[in-house]
Formats: C-alpha cells, structure tokens, sequence
C-alpha cells in the first residue's frame, strides 16, 4: 500500500493507459463481432464453426498467443491489442447469436407483416430487444480483457501491468500489491458500472451473460 501512497501520480497514469487500451480494442471487438453474430445467428452451421473456432483461441493460454503475436507485431501494445480483440470474441459473438435468437417469433413476424424488410427488422426489432444479452457479454469481455491487458507490461506495453513485471524484476513487493490492487480495482468499476447500465435500461431483469 506504501507504493500507492507515495506514486499515486504514476499508477493512475497507468490505469488511464490500461483503460485506453482495453476500451479501444473493446470497440474494435465489438465492430468486429456484430457483424459475424449476426451471420452465424441467420446461419446455424456457420454459428457452430464460428463459436467453435473462437473457443479454441479462447483456450489459447495468453503469454503463448503474445510470444507468437510479438514475432509478427513486435513488442508494445500493439500485439496486446490484436490478443484482446481475438480473445473478446467468443464471448461477444455468442452473444449476440443468444440474444438474436432469443427474440420472440411473433414480434419478428409482426415487422414483417408491416412490411420491414430484413435488414430493418434487425435494426429496428432484433437488434434492440437482444441489448440487453449483447450488454452482459461486453461486461463479460471487458472485465476479461482488463485482466488479460496486464500481460502488456511484460512486452513493452503500457497499463497496470507495468508496475506488476516492474515489481517482480525489481522484488519489489510493494510495486507488485499496488498493481494488483489497482487492476482489481478497475475491473470491479467496470463490472459495477456495466451492472448499473444494464439495470438502468432493463428495468425488468433481462438475461444477461
């Protein structure tokens, strides 16, 4: 705790690193996603080779995807960003899939009867009522990625993760706490905030990952 006391300056500079990165490839993520969660929701075999496919880069231990990403990006945050965007996938195009599917029948069959066409029936029908399911897998995400963009600091990179590599080159425990915590911290606001989001535009408790 002495650490956070006396370079307070230093690791909210590096929260604020740790926020940019994450947020930035949970945008991308998430433009890259929609799309593919909307094709394999029309299309189930394409749905189960695409879920299966993210899974398997799911299960890909992070520091092995960064050791391989890192021959190709070199070393920073820009590997870090391609490892975020990749690892957010499984959990944001299921989503999206869940929450497309879960939509009522009859209410797509309704905007249909008055005359929608698919693409607004899926903006303006699917899109909306499946929120709040899409909602909770970026809450899933971001918290994920928050964890997962730590491993920044061991290639270079910026963010929280710095003062947790710093510290244990350094054995310097106190570096190593202040870095935890912080992180801890970060990920227990996002999901509280994300929380509070999901209650504030689903009033009525809807399901979310």
């Amino acid at each position: 705790m002495s650490y956070l006391h006396t370079h307070l300056a230093r690791v909210l500079a590096l929260a604020g690193a740790h926020v940019a990165l994450v947020a930035l490839a949970l945008i991308a993520a998430g433009a890259v996603a929609l799309p593919l969660g909307v094709a394999a929701a029309r299309r189930p075999r394409l749905g189960a080779w695409l879920l299966g496919g993210f899974g398997v880069v799911y299960t890909i231990p992070s520091l092995a995807l960064l050791a391989v990403l890192v021959r190709f990006f070199g070393l920073g945050d820009g590997p870090v960003f391609i490892a975020l965007v990749a690892y957010a996938q499984f959990m944001l195009v299921r989503n999206v899939v869940v929450g497309i599917n879960g939509v009522d029948r009859a209410q797509i069959d309704a905007a249909r009867g008055l005359g929608m066409s698919a693409r607004q029936t899926l903006v303006r029908v699917e899109l909306p009522q499946a929120l709040g399911v899409m909602l909770g897998g970026v809450r899933v995400a971001a918290i994920a990625m928050i964890a997962i963009a730590t491993l920044a600091g061991y290639v270079g990179g910026s963010g929280l993760g710095v003062l947790i590599f710093n510290g244990l080159t350094l054995h310097n425990q106190s570096m190593v706490v202040a870095g935890s915590l912080a992180i801890a911290a970060l990920a227990i606001l996002v999901d509280g905030g994300f929380r509070l989001l999901e209650a504030r535009s689903f009033p009525g408790g809807r399901a979310s990952a």
